[in-house]
């Protein structure tokens, strides 16, 4: 479970400071997958590097599991948005780099097969497409057999058939492995499609200022229903009022 109470972040000091987060408060059930949605720059990827620990709170309290986030933690994985490959490094040296730096001699052989990458793993980057790239960063996550797994922007700027098959790998893995998620995403048809609930933050400094229930999400064949329509449509309202 992860507990967010009156969390605030403030990028720099005086008279340039920056709220970037202002008194958010959230919770995220275990096993639970969550998506954040809210206008540009409103502070949700601020929220999950303060979620991975990556930043202290200005305020407030972050806790994982009953225990108070204070820096990275070995249970949770974060996914960014370019996927955060190093180019001089191959697929499976990146898809073992989070192993590494915690010490740990575990590989990513299998984690990387079940994610057809078998075959690739002498490669480097930049020979891979950018639905490759993604998945190789999701499979850096998944070595590390996280409890807790953040993403953000898993696939953007990705064409809409590698965007569909990346967002139905990440739904089929949280069946698989049961983590809790949060993903954070501008893309409203994510949001449904993986979001249990639906987390609307407003224009920064961030907060929560609505909740959407989402109780088809997971069902087979959820795309194509009328529920998820009107869910979609809903949460297209709700950010218009939000503002740009």
């Amino acid at each position: 479970m992860i507990e967010v109470d009156g969390l605030t972040l403030i990028y720099g000091r005086g008279g340039t400071a920056v709220p970037a987060v202002a008194g958010l408060s959230m919770v995220v059930d275990s096993y639970e997958l969550v998506s954040v949605v809210g206008p540009s720059g409103c502070g949700k990827t601020t929220l999950l590097f303060a979620l991975d620990g990556l930043l202290a709170p200005t305020a407030g309290r972050i806790r994982m599991h009953g225990e108070e986030v204070r820096g990275v933690r070995r249970d949770v994985a974060l996914i960014l948005q370019d996927a955060g490959l190093l180019p001089w490094k191959t697929v499976r040296a990146n898809a073992e780099l989070s192993l590494r730096i915690q010490g740990r001699k575990e590989t990513a052989g299998k984690v990387l097969a079940e994610l057809g990458l078998a075959g690739f793993e002498k490669r480097y980057p930049s020979e891979l497409s950018e639905g490759m790239k993604r998945r190789v960063g999701i499979a850096r996550a998944l070595a590390l057999q996280p409890r807790v797994m953040l993403m953000d922007e898993p696939t953007a700027n990705l064409d809409s058939i590698t965007r569909e098959h990346i967002q139905n790998l990440i739904l089929g893995l949280w069946w698989e492995m049961g983590f809790t998620g949060v993903l954070v995403t501008h893309d409203m048809e994510e949001a449904v499609f993986l979001g249990k609930r639906i987390l609307v933050l407003s224009a920064r400094p961030a907060r929560v200022v609505e909740v959407i229930e989402n109780p088809g999400m997971g069902e087979p064949g959820y795309r194509g229903t009328p529920e998820f329509v009107s869910q979609v449509a809903h949460l297209r309202q709700v950010l218009g009022g939000n503002g740009p």
